[in-house]
């Protein structure tokens, strides 16, 4: 890490993290430009696969997306046919979420695709690093998480 004194933009943390983000954008829009979802379209059907049936609250918190802005998200989903919304019986101001077969079709046909994704985000590094870069990543997260939870 740099003294204040030192301090270079370029090799600040969340600079080059959101440049990281930049390109991880980037290359997921390249590779699955043919199915026409975005990264976290990809992440709300992917999720609801793994769990349905589960409410738009819980969906963004799984997501890591801000929940008074994934209703819009939610409600493309929908216009496309990718997702149900249903209120829930016992408080109908709550509506549970499901992927459509279509949408589960869709996003089992961007699998090959978001593969590619990660194997190309991955590739500057060496064998290696790939593994350790990751578990990095996810300590960072899962730490902030934490600190953001307490």
């Amino acid at each position: 890490m740099q003294s204040q004194s030192r301090f270079v933009f370029e090799h600040a943390p969340g600079h080059l993290i959101r440049r990281a983000h930049q390109i991880s954008v980037a290359v997921f829009a390249e590779e699955t430009a043919a199915h026409g979802m975005t990264p976290v379209q990809f992440a709300i059907l992917n999720a609801l696969m793994a769990q349905s049936g589960i409410d738009q609250v819980t969906l963004a918190g799984r997501v890591a997306f801000d929940a008074a802005t994934i209703g819009s998200v939610i409600g493309r989903l929908e216009k496309k046919g990718w997702l149900r919304r249903q209120a829930a019986d016992a408080d109908r101001r709550r509506k549970l979420l499901w992927p459509t077969p279509e949408g589960e079709q869709a996003v089992l046909a961007m699998k090959g695709s978001v593969a590619r994704v990660q194997r190309r985000l991955l590739k500057p590094l060496a064998p290696a690093e790939r593994q350790q870069f990751v578990d990095l990543l996810r300590k960072l997260v899962t730490s902030h998480e934490r600190a953001a939870a307490d």
